[in-house]
Protein backbone atom coordinates (compact mmCIF):
# COMPACT_ATOMS: atom_id res chain seq x y z
CA UNK A 1 0.00 0.00 0.00
CA UNK A 2 1.43 3.36 -1.05
CA UNK A 3 1.79 5.90 1.73
CA UNK A 4 0.94 9.54 1.21
CA UNK A 5 2.87 12.05 3.29
CA UNK A 6 0.80 14.91 4.70
CA UNK A 7 2.52 17.98 6.15
CA UNK A 8 0.47 19.38 9.03
CA UNK A 9 1.01 23.07 9.78
CA UNK A 10 -1.49 24.20 12.47
CA UNK A 11 0.06 27.67 12.77
CA UNK A 12 -1.48 30.11 15.22
CA UNK A 13 -4.73 30.89 17.04
CA UNK A 14 -7.64 28.59 16.27
CA UNK A 15 -5.53 26.95 13.58
CA UNK A 16 -4.10 24.88 16.45
CA UNK A 17 -7.62 23.81 17.46
CA UNK A 18 -9.33 23.06 14.15
CA UNK A 19 -6.42 21.39 12.35
CA UNK A 20 -6.36 18.38 14.73
CA UNK A 21 -10.03 17.76 13.90
CA UNK A 22 -9.22 17.69 10.19
CA UNK A 23 -6.38 15.24 10.91
CA UNK A 24 -8.80 13.02 12.87
CA UNK A 25 -11.11 12.98 9.86
CA UNK A 26 -8.28 12.00 7.51
CA UNK A 27 -7.18 9.25 9.91
CA UNK A 28 -10.74 7.95 9.93
CA UNK A 29 -10.75 7.87 6.13
CA UNK A 30 -7.39 6.10 6.14
CA UNK A 31 -8.71 3.35 8.41
CA UNK A 32 -11.98 2.97 6.58
CA UNK A 33 -10.59 3.04 3.04
CA UNK A 34 -7.31 1.25 3.64
CA UNK A 35 -5.46 4.40 2.64
CA UNK A 36 -1.85 4.91 3.68
CA UNK A 37 -1.44 8.35 5.25
CA UNK A 38 1.56 9.61 7.22
CA UNK A 39 1.31 12.90 9.10
CA UNK A 40 4.23 15.11 10.08
CA UNK A 41 3.72 18.38 11.94
CA UNK A 42 5.85 21.50 11.58
CA UNK A 43 5.96 25.13 12.68
CA UNK A 44 4.82 28.10 10.61
CA UNK A 45 3.75 31.70 11.22
CA UNK A 46 3.86 33.23 14.68
CA UNK A 47 4.56 29.90 16.38
CA UNK A 48 7.62 29.51 14.14
CA UNK A 49 8.75 33.08 14.85
CA UNK A 50 8.59 32.43 18.59
CA UNK A 51 10.58 29.21 18.27
CA UNK A 52 13.05 30.03 15.48
CA UNK A 53 12.80 33.73 14.69
CA UNK A 54 11.46 33.04 11.18
CA UNK A 55 7.87 32.66 9.90
CA UNK A 56 8.91 29.78 7.60
CA UNK A 57 11.84 27.73 8.91
CA UNK A 58 13.90 25.89 6.30
CA UNK A 59 12.86 22.51 7.72
CA UNK A 60 9.18 23.40 7.34
CA UNK A 61 9.64 24.36 3.70
CA UNK A 62 11.60 21.15 3.08
CA UNK A 63 8.74 19.13 4.59
CA UNK A 64 6.22 20.94 2.39
CA UNK A 65 8.29 20.22 -0.72
CA UNK A 66 8.48 16.51 0.14
CA UNK A 67 4.80 16.09 1.08
CA UNK A 68 1.98 14.95 -1.17
CA UNK A 69 -0.19 17.67 0.39
CA UNK A 70 -0.17 20.30 3.12
CA UNK A 71 -2.91 20.68 5.73
CA UNK A 72 -2.66 24.26 6.98
CA UNK A 73 -4.35 26.01 9.91
CA UNK A 74 -3.94 29.79 10.08
CA UNK A 75 -1.20 32.32 10.85
CA UNK A 76 -0.97 35.70 12.51
CA UNK A 77 -2.35 37.55 15.51
CA UNK A 78 -1.97 40.74 17.57
CA UNK A 79 1.20 39.44 19.21
CA UNK A 80 3.13 39.86 15.95
CA UNK A 81 1.33 42.85 14.42
CA UNK A 82 4.15 45.28 15.17
CA UNK A 83 6.82 43.25 13.40
CA UNK A 84 8.31 44.50 10.11
CA UNK A 85 6.18 43.49 7.12
CA UNK A 86 8.69 41.01 5.71
CA UNK A 87 9.02 39.21 9.07
CA UNK A 88 5.34 38.87 9.98
CA UNK A 89 3.63 35.45 10.30
CA UNK A 90 1.71 35.88 7.04
CA UNK A 91 4.97 35.90 5.10
CA UNK A 92 5.33 32.22 5.95
CA UNK A 93 2.16 31.33 4.07
CA UNK A 94 2.98 33.63 1.16
CA UNK A 95 6.42 32.06 0.88
CA UNK A 96 4.99 28.52 0.73
CA UNK A 97 2.62 29.58 -2.06
CA UNK A 98 5.46 31.16 -3.99
CA UNK A 99 8.08 28.46 -3.41
CA UNK A 100 5.70 25.62 -4.35
CA UNK A 101 4.17 27.63 -7.22
CA UNK A 102 0.64 27.23 -5.82
CA UNK A 103 -0.86 29.73 -8.20
CA UNK A 104 -4.58 28.94 -8.01
CA UNK A 105 -6.72 29.23 -4.88
CA UNK A 106 -10.08 27.43 -5.04
CA UNK A 107 -12.66 28.69 -2.57
CA UNK A 108 -16.11 27.12 -2.73
CA UNK A 109 -19.01 28.98 -1.11
CA UNK A 110 -22.26 27.06 -0.77
CA UNK A 111 -25.31 27.85 1.31
CA UNK A 112 -26.21 24.60 3.05
CA UNK A 113 -30.01 24.19 3.17
CA UNK A 114 -30.01 23.75 6.96
CA UNK A 115 -27.94 26.94 7.42
CA UNK A 116 -29.92 29.34 5.23
CA UNK A 117 -31.03 31.27 8.30
CA UNK A 118 -27.45 31.59 9.56
CA UNK A 119 -26.78 34.11 6.81
CA UNK A 120 -27.80 37.71 7.55
CA UNK A 121 -29.10 37.93 3.98
CA UNK A 122 -32.67 37.03 3.06
CA UNK A 123 -33.50 33.39 2.44
CA UNK A 124 -34.75 34.34 -1.02
CA UNK A 125 -31.29 35.76 -1.84
CA UNK A 126 -28.94 33.05 -0.56
CA UNK A 127 -30.97 29.88 -0.96
CA UNK A 128 -29.44 27.67 -3.65
CA UNK A 129 -26.08 29.47 -3.72
CA UNK A 130 -23.27 27.18 -4.89
CA UNK A 131 -20.26 28.95 -6.36
CA UNK A 132 -16.49 28.57 -6.66
CA UNK A 133 -14.06 31.48 -6.56
CA UNK A 134 -10.71 30.80 -8.22
CA UNK A 135 -8.15 33.37 -7.16
CA UNK A 136 -4.75 33.81 -8.80
CA UNK A 137 -2.40 33.42 -5.87
CA UNK A 138 1.24 34.17 -6.71
CA UNK A 139 1.09 37.42 -8.70
CA UNK A 140 -0.47 40.85 -8.54
CA UNK A 141 -0.14 43.41 -5.77
CA UNK A 142 0.97 40.92 -3.12
CA UNK A 143 4.15 39.98 -4.99
CA UNK A 144 4.76 42.73 -7.57
CA UNK A 145 7.96 44.79 -7.56
CA UNK A 146 8.83 47.47 -6.72
CA UNK A 147 7.19 47.70 -3.33
CA UNK A 148 8.09 49.43 -0.09
CA UNK A 149 8.01 52.72 1.78
CA UNK A 150 10.16 55.73 0.95
CA UNK A 151 10.77 58.12 3.88
CA UNK A 152 11.35 61.83 3.25
CA UNK A 153 13.44 64.31 5.22
CA UNK A 154 10.39 66.43 6.00
CA UNK A 155 8.73 63.51 7.82
CA UNK A 156 6.49 62.52 4.91
CA UNK A 157 6.53 59.16 3.18
CA UNK A 158 5.48 57.42 -0.01
CA UNK A 159 4.39 53.76 -0.15
CA UNK A 160 4.34 51.66 -3.33
CA UNK A 161 2.84 48.33 -4.29
CA UNK A 162 2.91 47.14 -7.88
CA UNK A 163 0.20 45.13 -9.62
CA UNK A 164 1.88 43.11 -12.35
CA UNK A 165 0.88 40.05 -14.38
CA UNK A 166 2.42 38.22 -17.30
CA UNK A 167 0.33 36.56 -19.99
CA UNK A 168 1.64 33.18 -18.78
CA UNK A 169 0.43 33.80 -15.22
CA UNK A 170 -3.01 34.77 -16.46
CA UNK A 171 -3.29 31.90 -18.93
CA UNK A 172 -2.48 29.13 -16.49
CA UNK A 173 -5.02 30.23 -13.86
CA UNK A 174 -7.58 30.80 -16.60
CA UNK A 175 -7.09 27.25 -17.88
CA UNK A 176 -7.54 25.83 -14.39
CA UNK A 177 -10.71 27.91 -14.00
CA UNK A 178 -12.15 26.63 -17.27
CA UNK A 179 -11.34 23.06 -16.23
CA UNK A 180 -13.09 23.54 -12.88
CA UNK A 181 -16.09 25.20 -14.55
CA UNK A 182 -16.29 22.29 -16.99
CA UNK A 183 -16.82 19.93 -14.02
CA UNK A 184 -19.45 22.21 -12.48
CA UNK A 185 -22.22 23.99 -14.40
CA UNK A 186 -20.02 25.16 -17.31
CA UNK A 187 -20.32 28.89 -16.61
CA UNK A 188 -17.24 31.01 -15.93
CA UNK A 189 -17.24 34.65 -14.84
CA UNK A 190 -13.93 36.49 -15.19
CA UNK A 191 -13.67 39.49 -12.86
CA UNK A 192 -11.42 42.46 -13.58
CA UNK A 193 -11.26 46.27 -13.65
CA UNK A 194 -10.59 46.61 -17.37
CA UNK A 195 -12.24 50.03 -17.59
CA UNK A 196 -9.41 51.50 -15.47
CA UNK A 197 -6.44 49.13 -15.10
CA UNK A 198 -4.06 48.19 -17.91
CA UNK A 199 -3.30 44.95 -16.06
CA UNK A 200 -7.00 44.08 -16.20
CA UNK A 201 -7.12 44.81 -19.92
CA UNK A 202 -4.41 42.19 -20.47
CA UNK A 203 -6.25 39.85 -18.10
CA UNK A 204 -9.45 40.14 -20.15
CA UNK A 205 -7.55 39.67 -23.43
CA UNK A 206 -5.84 36.47 -22.28
CA UNK A 207 -8.92 34.93 -20.63
CA UNK A 208 -10.92 35.61 -23.81
CA UNK A 209 -8.23 33.91 -25.89
CA UNK A 210 -8.16 30.83 -23.63
CA UNK A 211 -11.95 30.61 -23.88
CA UNK A 212 -11.52 29.50 -27.49
CA UNK A 213 -10.23 26.15 -26.21
CA UNK A 214 -13.33 25.63 -24.07
CA UNK A 215 -16.34 26.11 -26.35
CA UNK A 216 -18.48 24.08 -23.94
CA UNK A 217 -18.01 26.68 -21.16
CA UNK A 218 -19.89 29.99 -21.27
CA UNK A 219 -17.64 32.95 -20.40
CA UNK A 220 -18.68 36.43 -19.30
CA UNK A 221 -16.61 39.36 -18.03
CA UNK A 222 -17.70 41.42 -15.02
CA UNK A 223 -16.09 44.47 -13.40
CA UNK A 224 -15.04 43.83 -9.83
CA UNK A 225 -17.31 46.47 -8.29
CA UNK A 226 -20.32 45.05 -10.13
CA UNK A 227 -19.37 41.55 -9.05
CA UNK A 228 -19.13 42.63 -5.40
CA UNK A 229 -22.64 44.03 -5.59
CA UNK A 230 -24.07 41.03 -7.44
CA UNK A 231 -22.62 38.55 -4.93
CA UNK A 232 -24.86 40.07 -2.28
CA UNK A 233 -27.80 40.91 -4.52
CA UNK A 234 -28.12 37.71 -6.60
CA UNK A 235 -25.38 35.16 -5.76
CA UNK A 236 -27.18 32.27 -7.47
CA UNK A 237 -26.29 33.76 -10.87
CA UNK A 238 -22.67 32.67 -10.35
CA UNK A 239 -21.14 29.26 -10.93
CA UNK A 240 -17.36 29.64 -11.22
CA UNK A 241 -15.50 32.95 -10.79
CA UNK A 242 -11.87 33.59 -11.74
CA UNK A 243 -9.98 36.74 -10.82
CA UNK A 244 -6.62 38.17 -9.82
CA UNK A 245 -5.05 38.00 -6.39
CA UNK A 246 -6.37 41.09 -4.58
CA UNK A 247 -9.87 40.98 -6.05
CA UNK A 248 -10.06 37.27 -5.28
CA UNK A 249 -9.02 37.79 -1.68
CA UNK A 250 -11.79 40.33 -1.12
CA UNK A 251 -14.56 38.63 -3.11
CA UNK A 252 -14.01 35.19 -1.61
CA UNK A 253 -14.18 36.64 1.91
CA UNK A 254 -17.36 38.49 0.93
CA UNK A 255 -18.80 35.17 -0.24
CA UNK A 256 -18.44 33.90 3.34
CA UNK A 257 -21.59 35.79 4.24
CA UNK A 258 -23.50 33.55 1.83
CA UNK A 259 -22.51 30.43 3.77
CA UNK A 260 -23.42 32.00 7.10
CA UNK A 261 -19.92 32.00 8.57
CA UNK A 262 -16.23 32.04 7.67
CA UNK A 263 -16.07 28.87 9.73
CA UNK A 264 -17.80 27.01 6.89
CA UNK A 265 -15.42 27.87 4.06
CA UNK A 266 -12.54 25.60 2.99
CA UNK A 267 -9.93 26.29 0.33
CA UNK A 268 -7.37 24.56 -1.85
CA UNK A 269 -4.23 26.16 -3.24
CA UNK A 270 -3.07 24.22 -6.29
CA UNK A 271 -0.43 24.51 -8.97
CA UNK A 272 3.09 23.28 -9.36
CA UNK A 273 3.61 20.91 -6.44
CA UNK A 274 1.11 19.02 -4.29
CA UNK A 275 -1.46 21.34 -2.80
CA UNK A 276 -2.14 23.37 0.33
CA UNK A 277 -5.50 23.10 2.08
CA UNK A 278 -6.72 25.58 4.67
CA UNK A 279 -9.86 27.09 6.16
CA UNK A 280 -10.28 30.72 5.15
CA UNK A 281 -11.28 32.01 8.59
CA UNK A 282 -7.88 33.08 9.90
CA UNK A 283 -6.62 32.80 13.48
CA UNK A 284 -9.65 34.40 15.24
CA UNK A 285 -7.61 35.55 18.27
CA UNK A 286 -10.78 36.62 20.11
CA UNK A 287 -11.85 32.99 20.54
CA UNK A 288 -8.49 31.20 20.35
CA UNK A 289 -7.86 28.76 23.16
CA UNK A 290 -11.50 28.51 24.18
CA UNK A 291 -12.37 25.33 22.29
CA UNK A 292 -15.36 26.94 20.58
CA UNK A 293 -14.05 27.42 17.02
CA UNK A 294 -15.95 25.86 14.14
CA UNK A 295 -13.83 23.01 12.70
CA UNK A 296 -16.02 22.44 9.63
CA UNK A 297 -13.98 24.63 7.26
CA UNK A 298 -10.85 22.67 8.25
CA UNK A 299 -12.69 19.36 7.80
CA UNK A 300 -14.00 20.41 4.38
CA UNK A 301 -10.46 21.48 3.48
CA UNK A 302 -9.41 17.91 4.28
CA UNK A 303 -12.11 16.72 1.89
CA UNK A 304 -10.63 18.96 -0.82
CA UNK A 305 -7.21 17.43 -0.05
CA UNK A 306 -8.65 13.97 -0.70
CA UNK A 307 -10.30 15.15 -3.91
CA UNK A 308 -7.53 17.19 -5.54
CA UNK A 309 -4.18 15.92 -4.21
CA UNK A 310 -4.93 12.24 -3.48
CA UNK A 311 -7.52 11.68 -6.24
CA UNK A 312 -9.99 10.12 -3.79
CA UNK A 313 -13.30 11.69 -4.85
CA UNK A 314 -15.44 9.00 -3.22
CA UNK A 315 -13.74 9.53 0.14
CA UNK A 316 -14.07 13.30 -0.25
CA UNK A 317 -17.79 12.79 -0.86
CA UNK A 318 -18.03 10.72 2.33
CA UNK A 319 -16.43 13.50 4.39
CA UNK A 320 -18.79 16.07 2.91
CA UNK A 321 -21.79 13.81 3.61
CA UNK A 322 -20.66 13.40 7.22
CA UNK A 323 -20.60 17.17 7.61
CA UNK A 324 -24.03 17.54 6.01
CA UNK A 325 -25.53 14.85 8.24
CA UNK A 326 -24.03 16.39 11.37
CA UNK A 327 -25.54 19.76 10.49
CA UNK A 328 -28.87 18.23 9.43
CA UNK A 329 -29.18 16.76 12.93
CA UNK A 330 -29.06 20.29 14.33
CA UNK A 331 -25.53 20.30 15.74
CA UNK A 332 -23.97 23.77 15.72
CA UNK A 333 -20.98 25.78 16.87
CA UNK A 334 -21.60 29.31 18.10
CA UNK A 335 -20.92 31.03 14.78
CA UNK A 336 -23.77 29.24 12.98
CA UNK A 337 -26.20 28.70 15.85
CA UNK A 338 -29.58 30.42 15.88
CA UNK A 339 -31.18 31.70 19.11
CA UNK A 340 -32.27 28.79 21.25
CA UNK A 341 -30.06 26.20 19.53
CA UNK A 342 -27.58 24.23 21.61
CA UNK A 343 -23.99 25.28 21.00
CA UNK A 344 -21.23 22.67 20.83
CA UNK A 345 -17.48 23.06 20.96
CA UNK A 346 -14.74 22.27 18.47
CA UNK A 347 -14.00 18.77 19.73
CA UNK A 348 -17.68 17.85 20.11
CA UNK A 349 -18.45 18.73 16.49
CA UNK A 350 -15.36 16.83 15.43
CA UNK A 351 -16.56 13.76 17.36
CA UNK A 352 -19.94 13.87 15.61
CA UNK A 353 -18.43 14.22 12.14
CA UNK A 354 -16.04 11.32 12.78
CA UNK A 355 -18.94 9.17 13.98
CA UNK A 356 -20.94 9.94 10.84
CA UNK A 357 -17.89 9.23 8.70
CA UNK A 358 -17.16 5.89 10.39
CA UNK A 359 -20.73 4.78 9.66
CA UNK A 360 -20.02 5.04 5.92
CA UNK A 361 -17.17 2.49 5.89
Amino acid sequence: MATHRIAVLPGDGIGQEVTPEAVRVLRTVARGAGLGLEFEEALVGGAAIDATGRPLPAETLALCRAAHAILFGAVGGPKWDTMPQEQRPERGLLAIRKELDLYANLRPAACFPMLVDASPLKRSVVEGTDLMVIRELTGGLYFGEPRGVERFADGGARAVNTMAYTSREIERVARMAFEVARKRRRRLTSVDKANVLVVSQLWREIVSRVAGDYPDVTLDHVLVDNCAMALIHRPTQFDTIVTENTFGDILSDEAAILAGSMGMLPSASLGGSGGLYEPVHGTAPDIAGKGVANPIAAVLSAAMLLRYSLDRPADADRVERAVHRTLAQGHRTGDIAQPGEKVLGTREIGDLIVRELEAQY
